[in-house]
This record gives structure tokens, C-alpha cells and sequence, in this order.
């Protein structure tokens, strides 16, 4: 099936079920629900900004590596038609139909767009099929805490331009969440009582913020863009 709409633009949505997530992650016997929300969000998320897309959960994805199944999903992508792709995880609650639009009108033949993390991973990566380029691509060290900073310089290294975008938090582990309540006035009232539901917290606790770009959980995490701390 090839792209017949008058979009060049799809968007990659590369997570897994909250079956597999729960079975990677240890968030009690809470976790299913709570991955079964993050994903429902960034579903609905994704539908705001009136993109075409495609789930690629553990099923359609194909590869012996990580970096093998992410290259794999954005090729099928490309061979529909689309010229530019933008993927996104399900673990950034934070994430809004802004980024994806804004990154849309980023990407081009000799630009890039990338969302950091707080991590040091991304949550977001927009790039034109003229640049995808497969050994460079499988090369970058998937899931650790200099992803961002090899992405930037191995683009930069290729004469592409990048336009990064808010730095976001992702969720891997039950100490990002208790994290992120650091920062609850910053949500939505939606994911305050999600928090709150599914890990009783009660007030926002006294955890100090992980520092930008650095790891410091010995969680274990799954997707694109988040370090794997094993």
C-alpha cells in the first residue's frame, strides 16, 4: 500500500503493549494500567495532530537489535510513500500535539528534529528518508545516556542541521514517577489523579531531580529513547 493522501508526513508510533511493558518494567501490580494510560495518551495525542500514523508495538516490529527494529519500522514507513517520519515513544506524559507539529514543519532534506529527554535519551525523532542512512543509523548506542549527544553529533558530522525541541521526562521506572511528582503542579489534573490512583502518592515527595542528560536509576527501562540501565 502506498500513500495516497496529500500528506508527506506520518508519524511512528514505536512502543510496546502494556503487557510487554509490564513484564520489562517492575511498577507493581499497578503497572498494566499504567502503561495501558500512558499509550491510550499518546494515542490521543498523535490523533490531535490529524497525521497519519502507524502503532508499531512488539508485534510489527522486526530485527535482532533495538536499533535494527527501529530502523526497520521507519523504512516501512518510507516505502509507503511518506518523505518524512516522526517517532515517538509512549512514555512522556508530557508530550503534546505542539511538538509533532512543530517538528513537521521542522523536518526537512537537510534538518533534522529531535525531542531530548531528561534522561539523556529522546522522546522524539523526525528526520527526511533523503538522510536515513542504515549503518550510521543501527550504529548509535539505542538506549543509553549519550544517545542524544551521539544523535547531535553524528548528524552534525553529516552536514544536517537539527532543531531540538523541549526537553522532556520520560517514565521508565517508579522512581521517575515519584520524580516527576516533584513536579505535579506541572501536569494535568488527569495525570495528578493517575499518579495518585495507581501509586497512592499523597503529596509530592522530597526526591532531588536527576540532573539533565544523566542516569542515576538502576531501572529497567524500554523504548526508544530511553537509557538502558541494567
Amino acid at each position: 500500500m502506498r500513500n495516497t493522501s496529500q500528506n508527506d508526513t506520518a508519524i511512528l508510533f514505536f512502543a510496546n503493549s502494556a503487557e510487554k511493558d509490564f513484564s520489562r518494567k517492575n511498577f507493581g501490580i499497578t503497572g498494566i494500567a499504567f502503561f495501558e494510560n500512558l499509550t491510550d495518551h499518546t494515542l490521543q495525542t498523535i490523533e490531535h495532530t490529524g497525521l497519519p500514523f502507524f502503532h508499531f508495538s512488539e508485534e510489527e516490529q522486526h530485527g535482532n537489535t533495538f536499533g535494527e527494529r527501529f530502523f526497520n519500522a521507519f523504512e516501512s514507513i518510507f516505502a509507503l510513500g511518506f518523505s518524512k517520519v516522526i517517532s515517538v515513544g509512549n512514555d512522556s506524559p508530557n508530550l503534546m500535539a505542539k511538538h509533532i507539529l512543530n517538528a513537521k514543519e521542522q523536518v526537512s532534506k537537510d534538518k533534522a528534529v529531535i525531542g531530548p529527554s531528561l534522561d539523556g535519551g529522546c522522546y522524539l525523532l523526525g528526520v527526511h528518508r533523503d538522510v536515513f542512512e542504515k549503518q550510521s543509523f543501527e550504529a548509535l548506542p539505542w538506549q543509553s545516556a549519550t544517545l542524544y549527544q551521539e544523535l547531535v553529533l553524528q548528524l552534525e558530522m553529516r552536514d544536517i542541521h537539527i532543531t531540538s525541541l523541549d526537553i522532556l521526562d520520560d517514565i521508565d521506572s517508579v522512581l521517575d514517577v515519584k520524580r516527576l511528582s516533584n513536579y505535579i503542579k506541572s501536569f494535568s489534573t488527569y495525570w495528578i489523579a493517575l499518579f495518585n490512583t495507581i501509586f497512592n502518592f499523597g503529596q509530592p515527595n522530597t526526591l532531588v531531580p536527576i540532573p539533565i542528560y544523566k542516569s542515576g536509576s538502576t531501572s529497567t527501562p524500554f523504548n526508544k529513547g530511553s537509557p538502558f540501565k541494567g
